[in-house]
């Protein structure tokens, strides 16, 4: 049996008891792990492989090459691969040793936490960018209908720490634009209150002003979709992106201002990440807690990246202020044997 001979098993187990989506991305983990070693010196062939040689020591150049892609897509690509060589030994078809396995998973999990930098000054940049853009001029109204709802969208989801299906979701009555907010249908069918801040919202009220004799087309204002589409297909229909398209669109613009070599480095769910940690930078995890609408606030932690000399602020904001006042508190001893 070869390699993609179990890999194909493995599939197809996996259909049996995972969704269509969870299939999908296993297979193309697995196809990615297979690209990988057949680039590798020496290229491994899955087609031409047996099984039996299947080695741990494999994932870590997996691994190694997965570190430029974004951290969801990483974390489920090893999933699916780890996975896989749990179910060779299970089935033993191969003497896997889980022990070495679980040691590769560990040291990158140890590693990923330690040397994984956030890119926010590279996501404030493309923010910029986005602004600049708005400002130029554009040959057609669908080339500028379209910078306008992707700049008001990328800012958007900065300033708002909306999941991108939400913000995909939204409908022109849902803003409240006189208290700058919206009532939202978040995570488990749950409404909450999503705050936008005065950039936002003027780049979104730009954008629908200019979008308005489409919109005066169509029938109820309200229900119409905040961030439309512009393409050939919508004819003239104000129509909901999806959650793919917003996707696309974050991909297509930092390609734009970093080059092809970004791809994947910023993705829709980074500016819930980059909203979380302006929120936990004001030092009150709470209200970062409250805004992103996590009932846990171990998730909270999960999305703050602050750096090294934010944390050493607030240490020394807490503990070098605490020493300071104890140094100047009247010494009570002394207090009463005077």
């Amino acid at each position: 049996m070869t390699i993609q001979d179990a890999i194909d098993r493995y599939l197809h187990q996996i259909k049996r008891s995972k969704s269509q989506h969870t299939l999908a991305a296993y297979s193309r983990g697995l196809a990615a792990f297979a690209e990988c070693l057949a680039a590798g010196k020496p290229p491994i062939d899955f087609a031409e492989t047996d099984v039996s040689a299947l080695s741990p020591l494999w994932l870590e150049t997996f691994l190694d090459q997965l570190h430029r892609q974004a951290v969801s897509t990483e974390h489920l690509y090893t999933t699916a691969v780890a996975g896989f060589y749990r179910y060779v030994a299970a089935q033993e078809w191969a003497s896997v040793n889980l022990s070495t396995l679980n040691f590769e998973l560990g040291q990158r999990r140890s590693q990923g936490k330690r040397l994984h930098i956030f890119p926010e000054a590279r996501l404030e940049k493309l923010l910029a960018y986005m602004e600049q853009l708005v400002e130029q001029p554009a040959k057609t109204l669908t080339d500028r209908l379209t910078v306008y709802r992707d700049t008001a969208l990328l800012i958007t989801l900065a300033d708002t720490g909306l999941r991108v299906s939400e913000a995909c979701g939204l409908r022109k009555g849902d803003l409240d634009w006189e208290r700058q907010r919206a009532i939202v249908i978040g995570k488990g069918d749950k409404q909450a209150v999503v705050r936008f801040s005065g950039r936002a919202l003027t780049l979104i009220e730009n954008y629908l002003k200019l979008r308005s004799e489409l919109d005066q087309k169509q029938g109820r204002q309200n229900v119409l979709p905040l961030f439309a589409r512009h393409d050939k297909r919508a004819s003239g229909r104000v129509l909901a992106i999806s959650a793919r398209s917003a996707e696309n669109i974050v991909s297509q613009y930092v390609v734009q201002a970093f080059g092809e070599e970004a791809r994947g480095t910023i993705t829709p769910h980074t500016f819930r990440h980059y909203f979380v940690t302006r929120a936990a930078r004001q030092h009150d995890i709470l209200l970062a807690q409250h805004l992103a609408r996590h009932e846990s606030i171990n998730t909270t932690s999960g999305y703050t990246h602050l750096t090294e000399t934010e944390i050493d602020a607030a240490y020394a904001a807490v503990f070098d202020a605490a020493d300071d006042l104890e140094q100047e508190r009247p010494n009570r001893d002394d207090d009463e044997a005077s």
